[in-house]
């Protein structure tokens, strides 16, 4: 699949981690209201999992203007806070592909692309226990995420 769009978003995760499924979970939700509340065309959604940093963020596309990621990050709120970070604000390495042996973080060769996360302060991460499904707190988060999704994308 080619993402041949505008702007992209991203949802990032392991949904066998808990609350680690936070970005596959708020896109899903997005593309089941599609109907209702319509992206513009040159927005595209993507559940990325765990592969984002192999198959999408190291092998860019000149059509890319951004890209909205969604996922979790400890950034000392209360469980289901959602924040907007920038790409200087995610701990290094954090989107290498783990079975990798680049030291490159593929965010820091985006320099064309403007890079937004909407993260979601994690309750429970699991790993490596598997354990399926969001707490409650963060699953009440993705109404906000959606919302932050739509305003970047200027709807």
């Amino acid at each position: 699949m080619a993402y041949d769009a505008e702007i992209l978003v991203v949802g990032c995760g392991n949904v066998l981690f808990k609350d680690d499924g936070f970005g596959p979970a708020t896109i899903d939700e997005i593309e089941k209201h599609l109907d209702e509340r319509p992206l513009p065309s040159n927005v595209m959604t993507i559940d990325a999992g765990t592969s984002a940093p192999h198959y999408i963020f190291s092998l860019p596309n000149p059509l890319w203007k951004k890209i909205v990621i969604i996922d979790i990050a400890d950034f000392g709120g209360q469980p289901g806070d959602v924040k907007i970070l920038s790409k200087d604000d995610v701990p290094q390495g954090k989107y290498q592909d783990p079975h990798s042996v680049s030291v490159a973080d593929p965010l820091e060769e985006l320099q064309e692309v403007e890079i937004v996360i909407i993260a979601c302060q994690p309750e429970k991460v699991s790993s490596p226990f598997v354990e399926y499904g969001l707490t409650d707190k963060v699953l009440e988060a993705i109404p906000k995420a959606i919302d932050l999704v739509y305003e970047e994308v200027k709807i």
